[in-house]
C-alpha cells in the first residue's frame, strides 16, 4: 500500500494566491510576507519589493526527516510573470526543488509551469525533475456563458510541451509515494458525499462536442505525514468537495489525526449553496489547523471563522510561511 513516512517538519510557502494580507495577526506558526522579507533584508516597505496576487495556486513545500530535506513545488499560478516576480521577490531558489505536482488541469494552476520548469533547470544540471500528472488533465475545458457561447479555458501545458522544458512527465490516476517517502500523492477522489456533487457548468471539449465535466475527476490531494501532529493535506481546489477529499485522507491513513487542510475549497460561486453543509460536515475531522484561500470565496471564509474560530482558521495569502 502506497503510503508517506512521517517527517520531522514542514514547510509551505505560498508562492502564488488570490490574496495579499501581510497586516492581519497570524499565529505563532505562520509568518506574513511582510515579516518574511524584513527577515530576509528588506530595508524599505515598497510595492517594488512585495508580491502579486492573482487568480491561482501555487506552494513550495519542504519536507525534513533526519538532517535531509526535499522539497517540491505544487502548482504555479496561473501565468509566468506572477510566478516568476514572486519567487525573485521572496529570493527563492528554485534550483532546490526535486519534483512538480500538478492538482488539476486547469489554467489557474498550470499557467506559470514551463516558466517554473525552466527557472527550475536553470543552473543547467541535465537532472531528473519528475513531474506527476493525471492523463486527464490534458484536455480543453470550457464554461457556458449567459449569452449560450462556450467559453473555452486555456490549456494546460501538453507532454511534448513539458518533455522539451526538461520534465519527466509521470502521467497515472494511481497514488505515488516519493522522495524518501515524505510525500503521498492521491489517486482519483472517491465522491461520496451527497451534497458533493462536483462543479456545476464545467465542460470538457471531445470528439463529439461538448460535454459537462462537473467532477473534474483528474484533481487529486497531497499529503505529508508530519509526526507527532498528523497529516497536512494539499487541496487546490477541492473540485471533488473538501469533504470528499478528508473522507478520503482519513481512509488512506487510517489511524493517523488530520492535522491541517491547505488550499483552496471552492465553495464561491454556483458551489456556495453548500456552505453550511460543508462548515458543518468539516467537524468530523476535528482539524487543528484550516488554511483556506485561493477559490473558496470570502462567504465560506466568513462561515468557517464563524463555526472554528480564528485560532483554527488562518486565510492563505501570496508570501505566507506555515510552520508544521
Amino acid at each position: 500500500m502506497v503510503s508517506a513516512k512521517p517527517v520531522d517538519r514542514l514547510e509551505v510557502h505560498v508562492l502564488v494566491d488570490n490574496a495579499t494580507d501581510s497586516l492581519s495577526t497570524v499565529p505563532g506558526h505562520v509568518e506574513t510576507e511582510f515579516a518574511y522579507l524584513n527577515r530576509k533584508g528588506m530595508r524599505i516597505l515598497s510595492g517594488k519589493c512585495i508580491c502579486c496576487a492573482n487568480h491561482g495556486l501555487s506552494c513550495l513545500i519542504t519536507a525534513h526527516r533526519d538532517g535531509v530535506a526535499h522539497t517540491i513545488l505544487f502548482d504555479t499560478g496561473p501565468e509566468p510573470d506572477t510566478f516568476e516576480r514572486n519567487t525573485r521577490q521572496l529570493g527563492i531558489d528554485l534550483g532546490v526543488v526535486e519534483s512538480i505536482v500538478l492538482s488539476h488541469g486547469h489554467w489557474d494552476h498550470a499557467g506559470g509551469m514551463l516558466r517554473a520548469i525552466d527557472l527550475i533547470r536553470a543552473d543547467g544540471r541535465n537532472r531528473d525533475l519528475p513531474y506527476y500528472a493525471h492523463p486527464g488533465m490534458f484536455r480543453t475545458r470550457g464554461r457556458p456563458m449567459a449569452n449560450g457561447d462556450m467559453q473555452p479555458m486555456e490549456d494546460i501545458p501538453g507532454i511534448g510541451e513539458l518533455t522539451a522544458h526538461g520534465a519527466r512527465v509521470v502521467s497515472t490516476r494511481e497514488p505515488q509515494s516519493f522522495l524518501d517517502a515524505m510525500f503521498y500523492l492521491s489517486g482519483e477522489i472517491p465522491r461520496v458525499t451527497p451534497f458533493e456533487t462536483g462543479l456545476p457548468g464545467h465542460f470538457v471539449k471531445t470528439e463529439a462536442g461538448w460535454e459537462p465535466d462537473p467532477w473534474i475527476i483528474d484533481e487529486r490531494w497531497l499529503g505529508v505525514n508530519v509526526a507527532g501532529k498528523g497529516l497536512v493535506v494539499f487541496t487546490a481546489c477541492s473540485h471533488a468537495g473538501v469533504v470528499n477529499v478528508l473522507k478520503d485522507a482519513r481512509t488512506r491513513f487510517a489511524g493517523i489525526p488530520l492535522h491541517c487542510v491547505l488550499g483552496g475549497l471552492h465553495l464561491s460561486g454556483p458551489t456556495e449553496k453548500i456552505i453550511p453543509d460543508t462548515v458543518e460536515a468539516m467537524r468530523q475531522f476535528e482539524l487543528a489547523y484550516i488554511a483556506a484561500g485561493h477559490c473558496t470565496g470570502w462567504r465560506a471564509m466568513t462561515a468557517l471563522v464563524t463555526a472554528f474560530g480564528d485560532k483554527i482558521v488562518t486565510p492563505t495569502a501570496v508570501g505566507k510561511r506555515f510552520i508544521f
